[in-house]
């Protein structure tokens, strides 16, 4: 593919998208400055309607986030000088850095940064079907949502005008899983980028209250 026709392309879906999704540009942090790049590249994701690449940049957007959190929760969001990063950071860092998602969720509603509805939902439907789904190309846990069988119908140029009806489980149908993860990917990955900001906005606030009432 030529140079020009990417051009094209880019040109045309920041055109039609960057109203859209500007407003991810625009939040106003409190907290999380560290996390501003991977806000920038999920968000040209989406102007470029890279579904797939928005979906698992999100993914790794949330678990960085919660960890990024529970570290926030236990050095304190006030300022730390330069000298002392180091000392106070190891620890924690240690402590939450390599945890994987489930015990991160876990975590956070012990340290009171996401309520028991936050925890349900990222535990049993974020954590299972998108981010293990996309993160470990799992299509049937993408696609789990999704009948065992769908009626479909079987055609032959030699016999045009006959249609067979036939049952099938696009869940496990490569060619039929790529079609209905795409479609997945379109239509969810804006919903869970909105979900994961939103997120990301109460988390900071919850950690200025615990910041407010630390003598």
């Amino acid at each position: 593919m030529e140079k020009e026709l990417f051009a094209k392309a880019f040109s045309e879906q920041l055109d039609k998208n960057f109203e859209k999704y500007k407003h991810h540009l625009d939040f106003k942090y409190r907290v999380f400055y560290e996390l501003e790049p991977l806000v920038f590249q999920v968000t040209k994701c989406l102007i470029l309607n890279m579904h797939y690449a928005a979906i698992t940049s999100t993914n790794f957007f949330l678990e960085r986030l919660l960890k990024v959190a529970l570290i926030n929760k236990a050095v304190g969001i006030r300022g730390i000088p330069v000298e002392e990063w180091t000392t106070v950071y190891e620890v924690p860092s240690k402590r939450y850095g390599s945890l994987v998602l489930s015990k991160s969720i876990e975590q956070c509603e012990i340290e009171g940064l996401i309520d028991a509805k936050e925890k349900h939902l990222l535990d049993k439907e974020v954590r299972d079907q998108i981010r293990n789904g996309f993160s470990h190309a799992e299509a049937e846990k993408i696609l789990k949502k999704l009948p065992d069988e769908v009626e479909m119908y079987s055609g032959s140029f030699n016999e045009i005008g006959k249609i067979q009806p036939v049952m099938l489980n696009a869940k496990v149908i490569p060619p039929l899983q790529t079609v209905h993860m795409e479609t997945f990917a379109e239509v969810n990955a804006p919903e869970y980028f909105d979900f994961v900001m939103y997120l990301m906005g109460v988390i900071e606030n919850r950690l200025v209250e615990f910041d407010k009432n630390t003598p």
